[in-house]
């Protein structure tokens, strides 16, 4: 009789974990969704853009950076990219647990990120829109979407 591996109480366990936490969906559980939503809201529509103080020090630590071996195309323009990106994954993988749809989150990231540059177009003559910010945020709901997936995956098992 072989024994099972050492760890696979503890794959089951998290596991058992991950399946409680998709069926039972308690209105609390909902707070923290709600909070990012509020958060995310309040960064898209500043009336100036969130990293116009930090400018200077961005430039400072870019700098640092790239005379310490980090290539020179991480830049200004990707810092932003990247941290639009992350900014959308978290609301890819809340709208993908919400409605059990990988493509709809992504569609709903994207009218999301559309809406918001459009917002910022036509009301905010300090903020910049501009489309490489729509795919950035898009490609952020996508990976949290895709992320979505895997705990998914994993929950089934």
């Amino acid at each position: 009789m072989q024994r099972a591996p050492r760890n696979l109480g503890r794959y089951q366990s998290l596991r058992n974990s991950l399946r409680t936490l998709f069926r039972h969906r308690s209105r609390g559980f909902w707070l923290l969704p709600l909070v990012y939503v509020l958060a995310m809201a309040s960064i898209a529509f500043w009336p100036v853009p969130v990293d116009s103080a930090a400018g200077s020090q961005l430039a400072s630590a870019l700098s640092w950076l790239h005379a310490h071996g980090i290539p020179a195309f991480v830049n200004y323009e990707f810092v932003e990219f990247a941290a639009n990106v992350i900014f959308f994954m978290p609301l890819g993988l809340i709208l993908s647990f919400a409605l059990h749809r990988f493509w709809f989150a992504c569609a709903l990231g994207l009218a999301t990120s559309a809406l918001i540059e459009l917002g910022q177009l036509f009301f905010l003559p300090n903020r910049y829109a501009t489309p490489t910010d729509v795919v950035a945020n898009t490609l952020g709901a996508c990976l949290g979407a895709g992320l979505w997936l895997v705990v998914r995956k994993i929950s089934q098992r």
